[in-house]
């Protein structure tokens, strides 16, 4: 998935677009956004402009993974099982209620993963984590429901995590401005370009969180938004710059994003695999970490980040090596490859901290070695039309900077977007890979780790679809008032529930 979008303009520091945003009651957690969120439907809640304000917030799902050990855990689900080659049957929780006072079902579970998986609602969570597979899904009882998968799916519980649950009174047809769920959390009230505001659901069947209130805001000015720390405006600020970092009310935290290019290799001169590899070699990415990234990043040799089932521990970033780039772009030459051609790097604004300068720098080292680059940025309706098939065709030879975030820990999850064939996120690819790849995904445990981190460095190694820049970190701004631990899924999942006061004991 792309990481979070900038749309909103802000540049007053005060609250004044948002009530009473700009004031402390200690009693109302205030988080400023990067953006608005373009929807708080749950359904698209894998989106991280949504899920960062709606998941396990607002709604919850049956299953919940942990992103520090990877483990799943109960949640609206006490329990799983596989009872058949295709069949998976979950034991549901009781005493749980919705906001709007309705008691949680597992009725109401196998409504909305019908409603998100199976529906013509469109909604990106298909896409992103079932691809064209539908469910069929049965409730056998108020507390018991199956899954059957098309094909024997080892991952499905992993995958039904990113269903967020809601009342079967949903409409089925639409999808909705403000939820329902059964979180710790209830939408109060959305102001259009101002502020979301939640307040504690009295009724939540777990721990209640610490904070009554919950507000965000969003300023697309990251010095904006860590003056809002600095000034006592708000007790969260996400996405600040490096310039930051050395400040006691940052925290940087591994983010599970990962930039990479990803070289069309269907037209001339990235279709030929000796300019796509020097174009690898090319790059400097300890120098463009350090110098433009702040040091707030890993040199990235595949698009899984470590922590992630199918990460290769032994694919070591690519050192740049300009003059073998070189010798390979002069021998593709040579055979009458147009390397001259321009090609088009296409970046997206604000993507992240530095990342004009990082089209620069990258520009820069390809044409070093004898390539012919043009740095394009772009806003987030063109990017995508770059990034998602179908793609545009007459553009010429692109390069795109992407950055991807594997939410949910399995590199399935990568290699079905950015490396089939005909992934939704990939340019090209290649038979074989397309069969390695449909074997790892019907493995489980260390079968399924062995073959996806064979086949990415297979990737690496006979596709060279992509040149691996980073892993990137986020990095917080935590106001002295409250204490909370990002983590890994902290950008598309921050769980307010798990922010406490300072003077707060845990």
């Amino acid at each position: 998935m792309a990481g979070t979008v900038l749309l909103s303009s802000g540049c007053a520091v005060a609250g004044s677009a948002a009530g009473d945003a700009g004031r402390a009651d200690g009693r109302t957690l205030r988080v400023v956004l990067t953006q608005e969120p373009p929807t708080l439907e749950p359904c698209e809640a894998s989106l991280t402009g949504t899920g960062v304000v709606v998941r396990s917030n607002i709604t919850e799902p049956l299953v919940e993974r942990d992103p520090d050990s990877g483990e799943l855990h109960p949640l609206l689900a006490t329990g799983w099982k596989q009872t058949g080659e295709r069949t998976w049957t979950f034991d549901t929780r009781t005493g749980v209620t919705f906001h709007n006072g309705a008691p949680f079902t597992a009725r109401d579970a196998a409504f909305s993963i019908d409603r998100a998986v199976n529906s013509d609602l469109a909604c990106n969570v298909e896409g992103y984590v079932f691809g064209d597979d539908d469910l069929e899904v049965k409730a056998v009882s108020d507390t018991r429901l199956t899954v059957t998968t098309e094909q024997p799916d080892p991952i499905l519980p992993l995958r039904l995590s990113f269903v967020e649950i809601v009342p079967r009174t949903t409409d089925p047809d639409a999808k909705v401005r403000i939820p329902v769920g059964t979180g710790p959390y209830a939408v109060g009230s959305w102001q259009p370009g101002a502020a979301i505001s939640l307040h504690r659901h009295d009724d939540y069947w777990g721990e209640a969180p610490d904070f009554p209130r919950a507000r965000y805001v969003w300023r697309s000015d990251a010095s904006v938004r860590a003056a809002m720390i600095d000034k006592g405006e708000a007790e969260i600020a996400v996405a600040l710059d490096p310039v930051e970092a050395e400040k006691d009310t940052t925290a940087s935290y591994p983010n599970n994003e990962t930039t990479a290019l990803r070289l069309d290799g269907r037209e001339a001169p990235l279709d030929d695999i000796r300019v796509r590899r020097a174009v690898d070699l090319a790059v400097d990415r300890e120098g463009i970490i350090d110098a433009l990234l702040g040091g707030l990043a890993e040199p990235a040799g595949q698009l899984v980040p470590p922590g992630v089932v199918g990460h290769n521990d032994g694919i070591e970033p690519v050192r740049q090596d300009v003059a073998r780039a070189r010798a390979l772009v002069e021998e593709a030459k040579a055979d009458g490859v147009p390397v001259g051609r321009q090609i088009t790097l296409v970046a997206r604004n604000g993507m992240f901290a530095g990342v004009s300068e990082t089209a620069e720098a990258l520009q820069y080292q390809m044409q070093r070695i004898g390539l012919n680059v043009k740095v394009r940025m772009a806003d987030t309706a063109t990017q995508l039309q770059y990034q998602l098939r179908p793609l545009p065709k007459g553009v010429g030879p692109i390069a795109l900077l992407i950055m991807h975030g594997n939410q949910a820990g399995d590199a399935a999850f990568t290699t079905s977007q950015y490396l089939l064939s005909d992934g939704p996120q990939s340019a090209f690819g290649t038979e074989e890979l397309d069969r390695r790849i449909a074997g790892a995904g019907a493995l489980s445990g260390a079968e399924r780790q062995k073959a996806f981190a064979e086949l990415l460095a297979d990737q690496n190694e006979t596709v060279v679809q992509y040149t691996h820049l980073a892993h990137m970190s986020g990095l917080l701004g935590l106001s002295r008032s409250i204490r909370y631990e990002p983590n890994s899924a902290t950008g598309d999942e921050m769980r307010l529930a798990e922010v406490s006061p300072a003077k707060a004991k845990h």
